[in-house]
Order: C-alpha cells, then structure tokens, then sequence
C-alpha cells in the first residue's frame, strides 16, 4: 500500500489510464502525464484549502460520497461514459472551487504541461471524479466530514512535496494555497535547514535569520568558504616555517702567486744614506663566497572544484534509496521466468516501491539544485528498466501478476526525472 495519499491515487492512474485520458481529449500523452503529475496534488491542495473553512469538509466529503470508491479508474474511462464524467467532473469543481479558482488552477497546470489552459480545464474535468472516487476509497467506510478533514490535515506536507518545481508559485495567486501554506512554510525550513548544515563545519556562523527555498544551494558557498579557510590556516601553520638551505660546495684556495724577487743589490752599490727597503707583503686571496639559494616560493593550491549536491534530507540520503531501489527492481525482475516466480518477486518489488514513496515524499525538501542532481541520477537508468519492465510483461501469465505494480514503478520513476 502507498505510504501517502498522492502516491496512492497515482497508482491508479497507470499508463494505460493515462492514455485513455489523452485519446478521448485528443491531446498528446506525455504532457498529458505531466499534467495530470501537476494536477493530481494541485486538486489536493484545493480540497485541503476546502476543509480549512467553515462547512468545507462537508461539501467534500458529499462529492466523495457521490463518486463512491472508484475500484477501476479505466472502466470510468471507457466509451461511451467519457463526455459525461468530464460534465460531472467540471461542475463538481466549479461548485467547490468556484469558477474563478478552478480556472486558475487550469491555467497553472496548462502552462507548466504545454497543454494550455482549455485542454488542461478538460483534463481537470475528467481527473476531478477519479480524484474523488480515489479519496473514499483511501477513507474506506469513514466518508464523513471528520474523515475527510483528518485524512487532508494529515497529508498537506505530502501534497506540498508532490507539487512539481515552479507549480507552487503559480497556485499562490489562485486561492488554492493557502489551506496548505503551513505545510509549505515547513518543506521550505527544512530546505533552508539542509542549507545551514554545512556552515558549522569551516568554523563560520550563518548570521542570515531566514532564507527561501530557492536559495537551498547557498550551503556550497559555505562550503567552497570553509576549504578556502582551512588552505589558508594550512599554508600559515601547517606547512615548515624554512627549508635548510643546501650545503655550500667546499670551497679551494688558491695560492697566490710568489711575486718575482728582485734581483740582489750589492751592498757597495746602494745609494749612501738610504735605508735597506722594507720587504713586500703579500695579499692574502679570499675564497669566493657561494650565494645561498633564493627562497622558494610557496606554490598556491589550484581551487577545488565545487562538489555536486548532497541529496541527504534529514538524515535520508534519497539518492542511496532511489539507486538501490533501482537495483532491487532489476534484480529482482531478472530473475523472473514464469507466472510462480513473478508472484514471488511481487513482495520485493513493493518493497522498492515504497522506497520511491519515501524519496517522493520528501521532494518539496530538494532544492532545484538537487531535484536536477536526482533526476540525473534516475534518467540515465530508464531506458533499461523500461526495457527489462517491456519483457516481463510479454512473458505468459506474467503480465497479469506484476502489470498493476510494474505500471506504478514507471510512474514513480518518471516523476523523479521530469
């Protein structure tokens, strides 16, 4: 079972549904896909905005009740009954939205898909009664008004984080946010917070008393500031205050030459009354002094290059999840051969899929910085796994046991790497 309310509608909203959607609107199916990703937690956002008010969780727990849990979201969609779910569906929203708030909402999903905002009004006229149906079917036999209001309150940060990248900006002038603006303020702190972490570790206090969420990425600045510092307190302190210059090579004296002795002069011939000169002396020669070697110059540290962005939300590292959720899908599924092996592996593919739960529940945390870094981490691996998922479901027998789970991993996956 789905660990949140969003994952647990997007479930049933499986490619095949999916593709329905986009034949009976004649739109193109991957921005209907990237549609309905903005427009299944946008809807939520709504109705939590609903409960908020006086009478509100009454209005919609009655459209709940009236939609019934919806067990197959395709057999709403089969011919025939298309024209008039979107009708329901369009004035379901038009009477708990009202009219200007829905076509806002139509008009942030219209330009985040490439849809634009008629074709993205159809779509929320066809998703609206899923939506609804899927909410009592989460409530089980608890419909009511408390149910409601419980299950919505408990959700917000989960609906929060499930908005795509740029959605939320979009929704803030619609009506839509301020039933989970709580929720919002709190995936942003826990942004700014990952932002923090990195600045007590180079020794340098973070004196700003709030930052925004897009501002997530300003822990690297922190963290380029603390190398800088600890090269310096390195190059001051750590390094040999001299280095002993090399011993002079032994210097040779050089006799000086004997000066040439003057011939002798007889005593008889000697000039009377001039005394005897006195003998020269010789100059002592000075060995050549050696210069000392200059002083070398210490060679400065190229800068380090900037790492990529963590992806550890407290305490979770989401890339370690998502990458070995990958790698127990694959493993599990290659060893896959008949319909009792597929129903064997059904509990371990479960198990990774609730790991891209968790990861998905905390993407409002991410900064864009790190969302991009996740999404590099999933995209180069899709085009495998949609391979290996394409050949397990053409195996017989196989593709009634493990196509409602396998649907869902595709789904998932894409929403990591838009």
């Amino acid at each position: 079972m789905a660990s949140n309310l969003v994952s647990y509608l997007m479930q049933s909203l499986t490619p095949d549904v999916i593709a329905r959607l986009a034949a009976a609107l004649g739109l193109d199916t991957d921005k209907v896909q990237r549609g309905v990703a903005a427009a299944v937690p946008a809807l939520l956002a709504g109705l939590a905005n609903i409960v908020a008010q006086p009478g509100g969780a009454e209005k919609v727990a009655d459209a709940a009740r009236q939609q019934g849990a919806v067990a197959d979201p395709g057999a709403m969609l089969s011919a025939g009954n298309q024209s008039s779910l979107a009708q329901t569906g369009s004035q379901m929203l038009a009477s708990l939205l009202g009219g200007n708030t829905s076509g806002s909402l139509a008009n942030a999903i219209g330009s985040y898909s490439g849809l634009g905002q008629n074709a993205a009004g159809s779509l929320l006229g066809m998703l609206a009664p899923l939506v609804m149906g899927g909410l009592a079917r989460r409530l089980g036999g608890d419909v009511s008004a408390n149910g409601v209001a419980n299950l919505l309150g408990a959700e917000r940060e989960n609906i929060v984080a499930a908005l795509p990248s740029g959605m939320r900006d979009m929704l803030r002038g619609s009506g839509l946010f301020e039933g989970v603006a709580g929720a919002a303020r709190t995936a942003t702190a826990g942004s700014d917070t990952v932002a923090r972490t990195a600045a007590p570790a180079s020794g340098v206090r973070d004196t700003t008393s709030t930052a925004s969420s897009g501002r997530g990425s300003s822990w690297l600045y922190w963290l380029i500031a603390a190398l800088v510092v600890l090269g310096a307190l390195y190059y001051w302190f750590g390094r040999p205050t001299h280095r002993a210059a090399p011993p002079a090579p032994p210097t040779t004296e050089t006799p000086a030459p004997a000066e040439p002795k003057a011939p002798a002069t007889p005593q008889s011939q000697a000039p009377s009354g001039t005394p005897p000169a006195a003998p020269s002396e010789t100059p002592t020669q000075t060995a050549p002094v050696t210069p000392a070697p200059p002083p070398e110059t210490p060679t400065q540290a190229a800068p380090a290059t900037p790492p990529a962005p963590s992806l550890t939300v407290a305490g979770v590292d989401m890339g370690k999840q998502v990458s070995d959720a990958m790698t127990n899908i694959e493993t599990t599924l290659n060893g896959v051969k008949d319909a009792a092996s597929a129903q064997a592996a059904v509990p371990k593919v479960q198990t990774a899929s609730d790991q891209l739960d968790k990861v998905s529940g905390m993407l409002g945390q991410l900064s864009p910085g790190q969302k991009t870094a996740l999404a590099d981490l999933v995209r180069p691996r899709m085009a495998s796994l949609n391979a290996l998922f394409d050949r397990i479901l053409a195996m017989p027998g196989v593709s009634d046991v493990l196509k409602p789970a396998i649907d869902g991993l595709r789904t998932k996956l894409t929403a990591l790497a838009p």
